[in-house]
């Protein structure tokens, strides 16, 4: 089947393929679409010069990231105190920069010929999703894989491969099915549909492998999640403070009756330096001996050094005779969000971004210990990036437990893409995990990635479960991290030096 198109309708065919991805991802439940988004731009990229394949590529990139991390906007118009211009073009730059990656696919799609091109491709695609999930501090925000987060028998392999093996996996059902539908003869794509057919079947196979085991029961814990959905716009104001613990009192209590083990607040529910021992920080503690619970929750803190203060984004662990047990402070911060990178170089950007905060990172990854299973804690963006939960489980958490504030988004679809790579941080490493969040969403995640309960958004809520926790074991992932991009990244450096040392050897 051929097709002789114009550029113009090969850059229209890539926005195409750069939106249909968006779709894939939440809040909506189309996820299925990934598996065949790709398929336009495969098209578009026939017949192209490298610099019209980029070309293509930043089409699609930039319509992918503009829909899909529009609500920068918001986040900066509204609590960054920029003008919607200034916002806009914070956007702007951001999808940019996010599209240079699929533009360089692209580039190099574009050359790859002969054999195993689907395999190729994919592994293309998987090195570029690791290279952004690590440069410039790492951004791993809806990676291809991270769209099928509800298909419990695709995303089961994570604890293999992490998402990657899922992206990889997507990528190579799309570039089969474009050369099925596009090119001929049909012969020469044989052998790349077997072993596609061969990896997707595989999957599958051990996805329902994997659900139909029993797990390997350990400890049983109670755990209660409360959700205390403080305004963003108030959270701060000192003579808010009393209610803001008001609230969460109220709803701690009301969870009594169901007995729980652990309490879990949401990042910086407590908006004081709870370190200082204050009236407000008391009624905290008396809140944990009435409850008779451990409670962990998140709160600013800080530290002196000297003549310098430093601040930290901080969970405590409060024994139900009201000791604070133990503290995790973030280690991975937002960047322009709880601080502003390189600002001795860049001053102009600290004046554009007057509301970042100022916070140090925290220098341990080491699980809270609570009795029943170490909590290996992730504070609010922390949750995307799977080397933190992947140190905290080596280091002893049978449970990983996410607090966050995504009040920051609004009524948009981030809350939505934030919670579902959640998920994967709990199939990758075999441990519950679980989510309290100021405004939603909270809930508890099994370790096969099954959300047995959530809330709603914006919205006060207390929800209970029974845990049982999995006997401690390290996964594939767990013990050898990102062994898979790396061994792609080797296959190709092999392929190339091949390439290059046999002169005759042709384009690939």
């Amino acid at each position: 089947m051929r097709m002789v198109l114009q550029h113009r309708e090969k850059l229209l065919l890539a926005v195409l393929s750069g939106l249909l991805l968006t779709a894939s991802f939440p809040p909506g439940y189309l996820s299925r679409i990934a598996w065949v988004a790709f398929i336009p731009l495969f098209k578009s990229l026939e017949g192209l010069s490298r610099k019209q394949a980029f070309t293509c590529g930043f089409s699609f990139g930039l319509a992918h990231n503009l829909t899909l991390v529009y609500w920068v906007v918001f986040v900066m118009k509204h609590y960054g105190n920029l003008p919607l211009t200034a916002s806009l073009g914070i956007l702007v730059l951001f999808a940019m920069y996010l599209a240079l990656y699929p533009a360089l696919f692209s580039l190099f799609s574009a050359s790859l010929r002969g054999r195993f091109f689907s395999l190729k491709v994919a592994g293309l695609w998987v090195l570029l999703e690791f290279a952004r999930a690590n440069l410039l501090t790492g951004f791993p925000w809806c990676l291809v894989g991270h769209s099928q987060y509800r298909d419990l028998p695709v995303i089961q392999i994570a604890d293999l491969a992490g998402v990657y093996g899922i992206s990889f996996i997507v990528l190579l059902t799309n570039a089969v099915l474009y050369r099925l539908i596009f090119q001929r003869p049909l012969k020469a794509v044989r052998l790349e549909f077997c072993v596609a057919l061969l990896l997707v079947g595989l999957t599958f196979a051990y996805g329902y492998h994997r659900l139909s085991q029993t797990p390997d029961q350990g400890a049983s814990l109670k755990v209660t999640i409360v959700q205390g959905n403080i305004d963003q716009s108030v959270k701060w104001n000192p003579s808010y403070q009393a209610e803001t613990i008001g609230i969460y009192r109220s709803l701690s209590f009301s969870s009594e009756p169901f007995g729980p083990d652990l309490v879990v607040w949401p990042e910086t529910a407590v908006p004081l330096f709870f370190q200082d021992g204050e009236e407000l920080a008391l009624k905290v503690l008396d809140t944990v001996r009435q409850s008779g619970a451990y409670f962990i929750f998140g709160s600013p803190a800080y530290g002196r050094y000297g003549d310098s203060v430093h601040y930290y984004n901080r969970a405590y662990l409060v024994s139900p005779s009201g000791e604070a047990v133990d503290a995790y402070d973030k280690v991975h911060l937002v960047p322009f969000g709880e601080y502003v990178p390189l600002k001795r170089y860049l001053p102009f950007v600290r004046r554009l971004v007057v509301s970042a905060g100022d916070f140090k990172a925290g220098e341990k990854l080491a699980p809270l210990p609570f009795p029943k299973a170490g909590a290996g804690v992730l504070i609010c963006y922390e949750s995307i990036f799977p080397e933190l939960a992947r140190t905290m489980t080596r280091n002893g958490a049978g449970l990983l437990v996410n607090l966050t504030n995504d009040a920051w988004y609004g009524m948009t679809s981030a809350p939505y893409q934030h919670f579902s790579m959640a998920v994967f941080r709990a199939v990758e490493n075999r441990r519950p995990l679980v989510r309290a969040a100021n405004t939603g969403f909270s809930a508890f995640i099994t370790a096969r990635g099954e959300i047995t309960q959530t809330t709603e958004l914006f919205s006060e809520a207390v929800i209970n479960r029974d845990l049982a926790l999995e006997r401690p074991r390290l996964t594939v992932y767990g013990r050898y991290g990102d062994f898979f991009p790396l061994w792609l990244l080797a296959m190709a450096l092999i392929h190339t030096g091949y390439v290059l040392y046999c002169k005759n050897y042709g384009t690939f």
